[in-house]
């Protein structure tokens, strides 16, 4: 298979989706100034753009009349989002919450999920997620017909049953990974032997 994209416009999302994987899900909550809580995952989802600052990328595509979708309007409006670890007991939740088009409606509600307020920023969090990140809006970028949001990471929580000896054990982070359709990917760490690296 040869493909050449300005050829097959129609067919790059299924071609970059399918081969970019397992891509991270951006589970991003928000509230909208008049205090509508939304809850949406994106796996146009980069969890590290730098360190220092800390910075992450969502990519949010428009509605087909151009206007923003919910995530994106609450974000450049408020200048604030969380993020929330999506583990392996969560995925069903989070699947119902990727399809809601009512901006009136609370995603939270719709998928029967707890939530608790943020620490530093003025939006909910997943409860029983394992990890949250509390961001600021640090700058956006247009790109086709989407919206690229880099968030400042203010705060991060993560819930003790991660660690070992006081640090994260990727070995227990049970992350769910984005393939294509309704496809996902759970972790199954192994180790690479780098005698080059002893």
């Amino acid at each position: 298979m040869e493909v050449n994209p300005d050829e097959a416009v129609d067919e790059m999302y299924r071609l970059l989706t399918s081969l970019i994987v397992p891509r991270p899900i951006g589970w991003v909550s928000s509230r909208s100034p008049d205090g509508v809580d939304n809850l949406a995952p994106y796996s146009f989802y980069m969890g590290v753009i730098e360190a220092n600052p800390p910075v992450v990328m969502v990519s949010t595509e428009r509605r087909p009349d151009g206007t923003p979708k919910d995530s994106a309007a609450n974000v450049l409006e408020t200048e604030a989002f969380g993020l929330n670890l999506v583990t392996s007991d969560l995925v069903e939740a989070m699947d119902r919450t990727s399809d809601n088009v009512d901006s009136d409606e609370d995603e939270f509600d719709l998928a029967d999920l707890d939530r608790r307020e943020a620490e530093t920023v003025d939006v909910p969090l997943v409860a029983a997620a394992k990890a949250t990140m509390e961001c600021t809006l640090h700058d956006t970028m247009e790109i086709g017909d989407h919206i690229v949001i880099f968030g400042h990471i203010e705060h991060i929580t993560v819930d003790d049953e991660l660690l070992t000896d006081g640090k994260i054990d990727v070995e227990k982070v049970d992350a769910v990974g984005r393939l294509t359709g309704s496809y996902y990917a759970e972790l199954d760490p192994f180790k690479v032997t780098r005698p080059w690296a002893q």
